[in-house]
């Protein structure tokens, strides 16, 4: 039998194409549209809540009571950018993407909810929160395809959105601690205990190794998203 020439392996293997990166199905991607556009609607729909709140009332105070419904509802349904990302049909990071989304949805639920004496301009912080989200929405409209809304978030809204959230933590503080809301103290039939309180402080420390991590994965989405848009403008 005679020797394969020279080069045919190499030839075989250079015929074979590369392969594509392959986006979300019609379906997902249909879906998607119709998430984000729902999405965005809600959000609107707070944003302009907050505005004829303002205007009635002239100040900060009772602000967050006249969006509360909405906001628990499409904040919570956030959730589903998680799941999302673990089934495939966006590509980012589940453990970045789940710590941005539950860390909202905790702040909405386990303070702003659960500690209702918080005063009206600790709420402030809480609306800085509401401002970069709605911000984050409105930004996925400029986009050419679905993708995330928090990939295109602007640096000042990044840390905003981070630093508010500690910040509202941090204000319920002393009601947690005086209360001993969520907490469970020992003895009792199950041995076991928990101090909310220091759960709340455990939380706040988190986002200091945490932080420098979501905020360069943001900075790295958008950098993506925005040179997708400009190439589709040069289209």
């Amino acid at each position: 039998m005679s020797a394969p020439a020279m080069g045919t392996t190499k030839t075989a293997h250079s015929d074979v194409a590369p392969k594509k990166k392959r986006g979300p199905g019609a379906l997902a991607t249909a879906y998607l549209v119709i998430y984000n556009v729902v999405m965005t609607a809600g959000w609107l729909v707070i944003a302009v809540g907050l505005v004829r709140a303002y205007l009635a009332r002239g100040s900060y105070h009772g602000l967050y009571y006249s969006i509360e419904k909405p906001l628990k509802f499409f904040q919570t349904g956030a959730l589903l950018e998680v799941l999302h990302c673990a089934v495939g049909i966006v590509p980012s990071s589940v453990v970045l993407t789940g710590f941005q989304v539950l860390s909202r949805v905790f702040l909405t639920w386990a303070v702003t909810h659960s500690v209702r004496e918080l005063s009206s301009s600790q709420r402030k912080s809480f609306a800085e929160t509401l401002r970069s989200r709605m911000k984050t929405v409105s930004c996925s409209l400029c986009q050419p395809g679905p993708s995330q809304r928090s990939s295109v978030t602007p640096s000042t809204l990044s840390v905003c959105s981070t630093t508010c959230p500690t910040s509202s933590n941090g204000h319920a503080l002393p009601y947690v601690q005086k209360t001993g809301l969520y907490s469970v103290t020992l003895p009792n039939k199950y041995n076991f205990s928990f101090d909310y309180h220091t759960f709340l402080i455990l939380t706040m420390v988190s986002y200091i190794p945490l932080f420098p991590q979501l905020y360069f994965h943001m900075m790295r989405q958008r950098k993506k998203v925005l040179c997708h848009v400009e190439e589709y403008k040069t289209e």
